[in-house]
């Protein structure tokens, strides 16, 4: 695709996500807050999107999180913003407000500033759920990517929240 602003490894990994989940016939959401709006963009490149992409809530606040997500204030006053318990909380608040069938959440420090010793610059975590799933079956990881800069870490933030977006390989026949 040539006419985009973004960066084309991230557009080509959003045409992915796109024809994996229309295959899959899956209706797709995310809730951004490092990244700020870049996976949606990146999604929204692709035409035909729609046929998946339900929404994109970018809640950069913690306010934002916690009024709009309905993640716990007390998640983010005991773990902070950018943790595990948040990022679920955004993924599964993303799900319900949205009704998507599964939905990725994504909180970090892009930087330059705002890292700490225990949550350095390149910080990022992510949280996928999953409509009508257990609430207490978590999948979320911590990633530290190299400090390459604000754009470079929100860039492999929305690359590795789209990997998380693709819909599970189907189970091999039994022969």
């Amino acid at each position: 695709m040539t006419d985009t602003l973004l960066p084309a490894q991230l557009v080509e990994s959003a045409q992915r996500v796109v024809e994996a989940n229309r295959k899959a016939g899956r209706r797709i959401a995310v809730a951004e807050s490092c990244t700020g709006g870049l996976v949606a963009a990146a999604l929204t490149e692709v035409p035909g999107s729609s046929d998946v992409f339900v929404a994109s809530i970018v809640t950069y606040s913690d306010e934002a999180k916690t009024d709009l997500l309905k993640v716990g204030r007390d998640l983010v006053e005991t773990f902070g913003a950018v943790s595990i318990a948040v990022a679920w909380g955004m993924a599964r608040g993303a799900v319900e407000k949205t009704g998507a069938d599964v939905a990725v959440a994504i909180t970090g420090v892009a930087g330059p500033g705002g890292g700490s010793e225990k949550k350095p610059v390149g910080t990022v975590v992510f949280a996928r759920a999953e409509k009508d799933s257990d609430p207490n079956d978590v999948h979320a990881d911590r990633r530290l990517f190299p400090d390459t800069g604000r754009g470079g870490v929100r860039l492999q933030a929305a690359l590795c929240a789209l990997e998380l977006l693709m819909p599970p390989e189907p189970e091999p026949e039994a022969p």
